[in-house]
């Protein structure tokens, strides 16, 4: 019996020794972390910031068509009829400036992976204006009458004025994220107020050598209109923790070629003739802004 349970101990021992040595000999393979297990940069979060932007704007395409057409009256009675009409391209300087910009969006991981996807919506409070003094704007026409003939003339405004005041883009992205940042790359539209002011606009004729005002005091016309565009966005975030990061990005935006009209009556008194009539027409162009943005952000 006493011989039983020494061989018993003994083949017990040789087993955890045999079992101790194959652990020490077997090699370990633990799973490797991911990359980006170590990130500051969250795996998903909404996100809110305030920042400032340079602009560079250029205000491109622009022209201008007036046209005026009226009738003339000697002691209450029509004489004559008569309409003329042109166009000009004014040329507006680039301008610069900073303002003021907020954004918001979001950012989410794909699965298991350094790459994510997002979008944003930012927006920029420009407020920059560029103007053409002394803008001439030919005119060539014809009146009727008892002696029916053609002139012409010149449409002349004191100033051109046009200004973008805001803009608002959305730009989906795609990105890929290391240890306290992530790059991205973006495209969506954008949407942008602009506002064109034509000053002290005086229209002139040419008629029997006399160089005459037809349209008597001078008028301003201004107007405001929304343009659709595209907008193309590359940027860079640095996450000081996990929820506090800075957004450094580079907008290229363009509006669409926008067109607006103008109108107001005239009047005016020469040599006994009364001349009453309509100054018209449009003015169009659009806006090209580049856009350097840093903003400091919060994510949720």
């Amino acid at each position: 019996m006493k011989r039983i349970a020494f061989g018993l101990a003994v083949a017990a021992c040789l087993s955890a020794g045999a079992t101790e040595t194959v652990r020490a000999e077997s090699p370990s393979f633990p799973l490797k972390a991911p990359a980006s297990s170590g990130s500051y940069v969250p795996n998903a979060a909404f996100y809110a910031g305030v920042g400032a932007g340079f602009n560079s704007v250029n205000f491109s395409n622009q022209n201008i068509f007036a046209q005026g057409v009226s009738n003339i009256y000697q002691n209450g009675i029509q004489v004559a009829s008569g309409q003329a009409g042109g166009p000009t391209d004014p040329v507006l300087n680039s301008q610069s400036g900073f303002s003021p910009t907020i954004q918001a969006g979001y950012f989410q991981h794909f699965s298991g992976s350094d790459w994510l996807w997002g979008a944003k919506v930012t927006y920029n409070a420009l407020g920059i204006t560029s103007s053409a003094q002394n803008v001439v704007i030919p005119q060539v026409g014809s009146f009727t009458g008892p002696t029916p003939n053609t002139f012409t003339g010149n449409v002349v405004a004191r100033s051109y004025q046009s200004s973008i005041n805001h803009q608002l883009t959305f730009i989906p992205f795609v990105g890929r994220s290391f240890e306290r940042t992530f790059i991205y790359l973006g495209a969506g539209p954008s949407l942008t107020q602009t506002r064109s002011k034509l000053n002290g606009v005086i229209g002139f004729a040419a008629i029997d050598g006399q160089h005459l005002n037809i349209t008597g005091a001078s008028a301003d016309f201004a107007s405001t209109q929304w343009a659709l565009g595209g907008a193309a966005t590359f940027g860079m975030t640095y996450f000081f923790d996990r929820s506090w990061f800075l957004d450094l990005s580079y907008t290229y935006a363009m509006t669409e070629n926008r067109t607006s009209n103008f109108s107001g009556p005239f009047a005016s008194a020469t040599d006994g003739y009364t001349d009453t009539g309509t100054l018209s027409g449009n003015y169009s162009g659009r806006v090209i802004t580049q856009s350097v943005h840093v903003s400091i952000n919060k994510a949720f």
